[in-house]
Formats: C-alpha cells, sequence, structure tokens
C-alpha cells in the first residue's frame, strides 16, 4: 500500500509506501525537502500538514513540542503517513538535483590540526562523478549498518582538480567511529561512504548579506560555503563567525584570516567562549550568536547559515528570530547532533 503526499506550495507529489518516513521517499524521488539529521533530533524537517493523517516515529520535544504537534507541525524524517496527505514546506531549489550515490573512498591524508580534530581527505574512487552543494555532507556506513555523517570541508569545484573530499571530524571519547579515527585509521584504509545529503547550502538565488555562523568543527562546511563563494565571484557581503572555546579550538584561523583577506566582501570574526590565560588572546570572547547580535541587532533583511552544535544552532534560531528580527525562514542551519544528542537519556 502507498499513500500520496503533496508538497505546497511547490505542487510536487510522490508516493510513499507503508510505514516510510516522508522525507525518505521524498529524498527517494528527487523532492527537495528541508532536513538535518534525519533522527527526529534537530527539527530542520519541520513542515505543516495541511491535510492527511500521520503518525509520529520517536523524537526529541525540542526538535517537536507537543504545542507544536497539535497546532499541526510534523517532522517529515519521521512521519509516516496513514492516509494521502498535502504538506506545506518551503521548496528548496536543488536539493534533489544530485543523486545520492554508494561508493568505496580511500583514506588519503589525516592531519591533526588540534588535539581532538582531524582532518581526513578521502580519495573517491576515479570512475564516479560524485556531485554535491558546498555545504552538504556524506555518510560513513560502518561495518555494523550504523551511520555517521560528516559534511565536506572543500568547495565541490575542487573535485576537478582531484577526486577527494575533506572532513573535519572532532573525537568523541568513547564513540564507535572516531575512537577508531584518532586510535586505528590508517592512510590508504578502505571505507564506504554514502551521499550527498542535506539542504545546507547557499541560496543563490538571493541578494541579501550573508551571516555564516559556526561552532567547532561547524566550520567544515561554512569554510566549504566560503570556497565556492570565491570560486563563483559571489559578492555579497558576508560575515563569518567562528566559536570556539580556546584558541587551540580555531583550528583552521590561519585559513579563515586569509580567505577574508582575498574576498573583500567578506569579515571573518572569531570568539572563544572560555580563553585560557596563555593563550593571549584579545579578540572576541563570550557566546558566539551574542557577537552576531551585537554587531548585527537588525538581522530584518539577511540571511544567516549556521553550523554546530545543537545548542548554539537552536539559541541563534530564537534570539535571531525573536529579538534581531531575522525572517524565520532565512535561517538555514545543520546542527552537528551527535549519537549522544540523540540519545540523551543513553
Amino acid at each position: 500500500m502507498t499513500f500520496k503526499v503533496t508538497i505546497q506550495p511547490a505542487g510536487v507529489s510522490f508516493d510513499v509506501a507503508r510505514d516510510e518516513p516522508i522525507l525518505a521517499a521524498a529524498i527517494r524521488a528527487g523532492v527537495g525537502l528541508p532536513y538535518g539529521c534525519r533522527d527526529g533530533a534537530c527539527g530542520s524537517c519541520k513542515s505543516k500538514l495541511l491535510e492527511g493523517r500521520v503518525i509520529h516515529g520517536a523524537h526529541q520535544l525540542k526538535a517537536l513540542s507537543v504545542a507544536e504537534e497539535e497546532a499541526g507541525y510534523i517532522l517529515t524524517c519521521c512521519a509516516t503517513p496513514t492516509t494521502d496527505c498535502v504538506v506545506e514546506a518551503r521548496s528548496v531549489p536543488g536539493a534533489g538535483e544530485f543523486p545520492v550515490l554508494k561508493m568505496p573512498a580511500r583514506v588519503q591524508r589525516i592531519e591533526r590540526p588540534a588535539p581532538d580534530v582531524a582532518i581526513v581527505t578521502l580519495q573517491l574512487p576515479a570512475n564516479v562523478a560524485f556531485k554535491y552543494h558546498a555545504g552538504q555532507y556524506l555518510e560513513f556506513i560502518l561495518r555494523d549498518g550504523a551511520r555517521r555523517s560528516y559534511s565536506m570541508a572543500n568547495a565541490p569545484h575542487t573535485l576537478q582538480q582531484s577526486p577527494t573530499v575533506e572532513l573535519h571530524i572532532r573525537h568523541m571519547p568513547g564513540g564507535k567511529f572516531t575512537d577508531h579515527v584518532f586510535g586505528a585509521m590508517k592512510e590508504k584504509e578502505i571505507l564506504r561512504v554514502e551521499g550527498p545529503f542535506g539542504s545546507f547550502f547557499l541560496r543563490e538565488d538571493s541578494a541579501k548579506p550573508i551571516v555564516l555562523l559556526a561552532s567547532g568543527t561547524g566550520f567544515a562546511p561554512i569554510k566549504a560555503i566560503v570556497e565556492h563563494m570565491k570560486m563563483k565571484g559571489i559578492d555579497r557581503p558576508a560575515v563569518l563567525y567562528w566559536g570556539c572555546r580556546t584558541r587551540t579550538d580555531l583550528y583552521l584561523h590561519e585559513w579563515a584570516l586569509q580567505a577574508a583577506a582575498e574576498m573583500p566582501n567578506l569579515t571573518y570574526v572569531p570568539v572563544l567562549s572560555e580563553p585560557r590565560a596563555d593563550d593571549g588572546w584579545t579578540g572576541r570572547t563570550g557566546f558566539v550568536h551574542h557577537a552576531v547580535m551585537a554587531d548585527l541587532p537588525d538581522l530584518s533583511q539577511h540571511q544567516v547559515y549556521a553550523c554546530g552544535a545543537p545548542v548554539m544552532v537552536d539559541a541563534a534560531r530564537r534570539d535571531f528570530v525573536e529579538r534581531c528580527g531575522l525572517p524565520a525562514d532565512e535561517f538555514y542551519a545543520d546542527s552537528f547532533t551527535s549519537e549522544a544528542d540523540k540519545h540523551p537519556a543513553a
């Protein structure tokens, strides 16, 4: 049995199998619904159910509250239809443009720019035409079938010179995958990956000024977007805010300084929340999204692209909309939701 789901205002329809989440069917059909974690944890796929009925699978209340569910909102990543449905969702241009591919990838290089950060360069098969938007991510498929998601940190045009992708991986002690990366992974190791995924990428049909907001290794997709902007000659005013705890955590600080020096439209503002006495830090301190609000109290004419810890992304979304006048549909986010974030009770 299948149900028909129609997305408005785009007017596109697709079939959803019994017990299948709406988002999974949309991805298969090439329909560009917004999404992030696909686990009911981040809320990026929140949409309005206009007609029909769905059953929600397990999800976190911070992603969809009881009040929101009663008001007709759903999380398409874990909502399975029980009737034909009409769903209201922002159209995401190009989200279904590139095919999702499974492929082997070889570890070409492992760098350690900070004690708990690894930059892993993966070599992709030469006979696979892997395409993606700057800001999207891929998933590692582990031997037990578990998956781990990491954003490409290099812009897609760089694949023309070398079929490699750069990933920024933070060590999560006790983490099934990151313990391997930091303990046993070697160059030439073969891994299995699938992608691209995600609706986090620059909307190039807008002329609005841009706020690029990153915390920790959420800098990875932001770096790809900056590279893409430079290559395309996109000259919209942009400010990159990168929040970390200490100076060491700004693991590509020099790269960001150089990018700002080479792009007249780009300003770089690093912010430390817990600078150490020996950091010698004279720059901005505090919460990174507070730095944005201090500099740009009126965000009504901006677009914001935020990536990093869920607590930062959630706070920025709330405060920018409620206190700075940012239109809710101009906040684009990718929460770096860890397995611990998805299953807090564990």
